[in-house]
């Protein structure tokens, strides 16, 4: 993370990309539901998954590393409510296989990004001495 937080900076964040591309995976899987499946499954789904990108960009902002951090934990909490709202999807039968091959790409992809930027913005906060 550079000493300035920019939006350019943040959109070339591989993990926020990765993070915006399962948000529109999973609003395109659930707007196809009906009312009950979405409103029981989907409306959850929707905002645990759009929560990874948001706290990504939320603590990105940030101007201290340990509130940047606490929000990329949060993000990291996000995902595993997201891989939840997905397996109950799954067992319901109201993903198709191809739904279920996307998603999986992505969350195997997410949380190491997302701990590779934990990792820097720790690196970042002692060589910049600000408030970790």
């Amino acid at each position: 993370m550079d000493s300035f937080a920019s939006i350019k900076n943040l959109k070339d964040l591989e993990v926020y990309q990765l993070a915006r591309e399962l948000g529109k995976l999973v609003w395109n899987i659930v707007i196809q539901w009906d009312y009950s499946k979405r409103k029981t499954i989907g409306d959850q789904w929707t905002q645990s998954t759009d929560s990874i990108s948001a706290n990504i960009a939320e603590g990105y902002g940030r101007y201290y590393f340990k509130e940047t951090i606490r929000f990329y934990y949060y993000s990291r909490g996000s995902e595993f409510e997201s891989y939840d709202w997905f397996e109950k999807a799954k067992e319901r039968g109201l993903l198709k296989e191809g739904e279920i091959d996307q998603f999986q790409i992505l969350m195997d992809q997410i949380p190491k990004e997302l701990n590779i930027l934990i990792k820097r913005t720790r690196i970042n906060a002692e060589n910049y001495g600000r408030e970790q």
